[in-house]
């Protein structure tokens, strides 16, 4: 699970467009989550500790990081990210 979410971050900042970071949110969460309970857990361990930091420590908005956690659970709960 967490290389699916690395592969989605890495995918994210090459893509490095406005706007899409909800898509790969959904689609690391996405892709993890179908290898299993495992992958699911390091989805949520991975998704929580980073959104933590950013609404702690980056300065972005709760609104922002609120969004970003729904894309998550979206993911997560199998939502197709596209």
């Amino acid at each position: 699970g967490a290389r699916d979410m690395y592969r989605a971050y890495r995918d994210m900042r090459e893509a490095n467009y406005i706007g899409a970071d909800k898509y790969f949110h959904a689609r690391g969460n996405y892709d993890a989550a179908r290898r299993g309970p495992g992958g699911a857990w390091a989805a949520r361990v991975i998704s929580d500790a980073r959104e933590n930091w950013q609404g702690s420590w980056s300065g972005r908005g709760g609104e922002d990081t609120r969004a970003d956690q729904e894309a998550n659970e979206w993911g997560r709960s199998g939502g197709d990210p596209n």
